[in-house]
């Protein structure tokens, strides 16, 4: 599947486990089927703009949301705020406030 449709797969999957939804309970949300869920998680299907509307109204999060800066650079160079982003999306809320803390212990010893 196409590079696209796994970055969307995977921001799902992220905003998902944010929320601390199960596929199956984000289906039941969003009136996708659980298997369709779990196939857009992991970019083996495209998904429809009716079903990502209806995915994202169930995340409570808006398309802009799932889409900004969705299609990444123009060279071959990698994001890393983006790659920062796209990782501590994907870990818990009590995750995200350690490895902060982490970072900012880090932060304190870096050489100018």
């Amino acid at each position: 599947m196409s590079d696209i449709a796994k970055a969307v797969g995977q921001r799902i999957r992220n905003y998902r486990t944010q929320k601390g939804l199960s596929q199956e309970k984000l289906a039941e949300l969003s009136g996708c089927h659980p298997t369709y869920i779990g196939q857009l998680e992991r970019g083996e299907k495209n998904a429809t703009l009716e079903s990502i509307e209806r995915i994202t109204v169930a995340l409570g999060i808006t398309l802009s949301k799932l889409f900004e800066k969705l299609g990444g650079q123009e060279d071959d160079t990698k994001d890393i705020p983006l790659a920062c982003y796209e990782f501590l999306s994907a870990k818990s809320k009590e995750e995200q406030e350690q490895l902060y803390k982490i970072l900012l212990e880090m932060d304190k010893y870096k050489t100018n």
